[in-house]
């Protein structure tokens, strides 16, 4: 769409030639213009559409403007023939043909008789309200034309942007919902049963209407670019889509995950079957060691051992049902919790023995370190030492006695240690009798 150069004062023959050379290249613009505007597939889709909402009352309005636009495109073709023929009069145009012209060129002198419903309907401030016709210079008039045009292309554009983009995106969307929907089936999950299946119902409800939605408001579904002035500046707002589409990629996890529970199922079974087994053997084991500690320990606190957990056993058994009757959704869940709780009860039935053979553990680790200091004394000569045969009896008694009271033992333990250790440091005397047997020494 171009725009006319400002009017002058009376135009010579020369003027007058380019003038019109260059209504006609505009005129031509204009013309290719409306006529893409017409064949616009957007345009073509909303005159057959039922619209509602923005897009309804955007389109009465653009529909209206446009048809305006052909009154105005007419008024300045039959301006254009007007000047063509009176230039054409003579080869030499009089003063009077010049005068004519530049009134028709430059001057108010185009009348556009607009239709009642066009003018009813196209913008407030495009239309002269209570007017059956409007004058016009043709410079005034092709800034008319070009406002007209801008704001219908863009409503145009803007509209076949996101029918372009949407309905087919959600088409896709619903197909694989359908998909899922028939797989989810196959395994159990079903609305009202599982959570999955009514995310599945409310999926296929919010795309459904979406798509009406999006099909006869298309302007609701559009984010203007801001700054730009160009028609059809933004994007579709794929909002309430993309919402949706994670909402369907989480309940295809889910039912994934299902999926592989009916494959694996027996496996998973079986070895949480072995871990309970293993945590009932080790608090067995804890409960023997918790009665030998008793009864070898003395003046000590050993914890209570508590039985296996039926609940586990009950869940456990409820899965094995569940597998046999092939209701997968309700087995996935109860798996994963399962499998869960059986690695924590056997981690609590470690830790229990753990704790009741603690005083055993600390036994044998004072039984441990008075045979070493024995041997340390021995390969140093001192084997033979009464003060440290004393020491060494009277823990070893108490360490090998039952019950035996650790804290006592320990002791004595500390007291052979000390000793051992004063004999080890303490100045040798060489013996008379014979050489010094060395071979034990370090």
């Amino acid at each position: 769409m171009g725009v006319t150069d400002p009017a002058g004062p009376v135009m010579d023959r020369d003027e007058v030639d380019r003038a019109l050379a260059r209504l006609g290249a505009e005129h031509e613009a204009i013309e290719t213009s409306l006529l893409a505007l017409q064949d616009h597939a957007g345009r073509r889709l909303l005159e057959g559409a039922e619209l509602t909402g923005t897009t309804r009352e955007r389109w009465t309005t653009a529909d209206a403007s446009i048809t305006l636009l052909w009154a105005y495109f007419d008024a300045y073709t039959d301006a254009l023939r007007s000047a063509r023929e009176i230039r054409a009069r003579r080869r030499w145009s009089s003063r009077e043909d010049l005068v004519e012209l530049t009134e028709l060129l430059r001057g108010e002198s185009v009348t556009v008789a607009g239709s009642a419903t066009a003018t009813a309907n196209a913008p407030t401030l495009l239309s002269a309200a209570g007017r059956l016709s409007e004058r016009f210079s043709l410079v005034t008039l092709v800034d008319r034309m070009n406002e007209l045009y801008a704001t219908s292309l863009d409503m145009v554009v803007t509209a076949d942007a996101v029918w372009s983009a949407l309905p087919a995106r959600i088409d896709l969307l619903a197909a694989e919902l359908q998909r899922t929907r028939k797989l989810a089936h196959s395994v159990g999950v079903r609305p009202g049963e599982h959570p999955a299946g009514d995310d599945l119902e409310r999926i296929t409800r919010t795309l459904t209407r979406l798509r009406e939605d999006v099909v006869s408001d298309p302007l609701g579904f559009w984010v203007p670019a801001q700054g730009s002035s160009a028609p059809g500046g933004g994007r579709p707002d794929t909002a309430v889509y993309d919402r949706e589409a994670q909402a369907l990629e989480e309940v295809r996890r889910e039912i994934d995950a299902v999926l592989t529970v009916r494959q694996d199922a027996e496996a998973r079974l079986i070895k949480l079957r072995d871990v309970l087994s293993r945590a009932d053997r080790t608090l067995a084991e804890a409960r023997t060691a918790r009665g030998e500690v008793l009864a070898k320990i003395a003046a000590t606190e050993v914890p209570v051992v508590s039985g296996p957990p039926t609940a586990l056993q009950e869940q456990l058994a409820a899965a094995a049902e569940y597998r046999r009757t092939a209701q997968w959704h309700r087995l996935s869940p109860l798996l994963e919790s399962l499998e869960q709780k059986a690695e924590d009860e056997l981690l609590r039935a470690r830790e229990s023995l753990t704790a009741v053979t603690a005083p055993l553990a600390v036994r044998a680790e004072l039984r441990g370190r008075l045979d070493a200091y024995k041997a340390k004394v021995a390969r140093h000569g001192l084997a033979e030492d009464p003060f440290l045969i004393e020491r060494y009896d009277a823990a070893r008694r108490m360490l090998w006695s039952a019950p035996c009271d650790l804290r006592v033992a320990e002791q004595a333990v500390l007291r052979y240690q000390h000793a051992a250790a004063e004999a080890l440091t303490a100045p040798r005397v060489p013996q008379q009798s014979g050489p010094e047997d060395r071979r034990g020494e370090q």
